[in-house]
């Protein structure tokens, strides 16, 4: 699960349909199962997100000699070793 709270992910599924409905982008045959799909796939993406900023940190502080958090250098680090985990499951 995401770092996000159940209701602030409802929350952005229901901005996301109210938004397509309003632009009169679609229309769904079931607002339930619209809102379920994208509640789903919100915590896919988010869980992603959460996947590879733990694997950026891990690196960061492996490192042999610490950076600290908020740096100049550990948001240079984390830039590029998060761009390295984007590419590496892009593959």
């Amino acid at each position: 699960m995401s770092r996000l709270s159940e209701n602030r992910i409802s929350h952005l599924a229901h901005l996301i349909i109210d938004g397509l409905w309003k632009q009169d982008l679609t229309d769904f045959p079931s607002e339930a199962r619209a809102l379920s799909e994208t509640k789903s796939v919100l915590e896919g993406f988010f869980g992603h997100e959460e996947r590879i900023d733990d694997v950026v940190r891990q690196k960061i502080q492996s490192l042999s000699r610490p950076v600290p958090i908020g740096s100049r250098e550990w948001d240079v680090l984390y830039r590029k070793y998060r761009e390295e985990e984007l590419r590496k499951q892009k593959r």
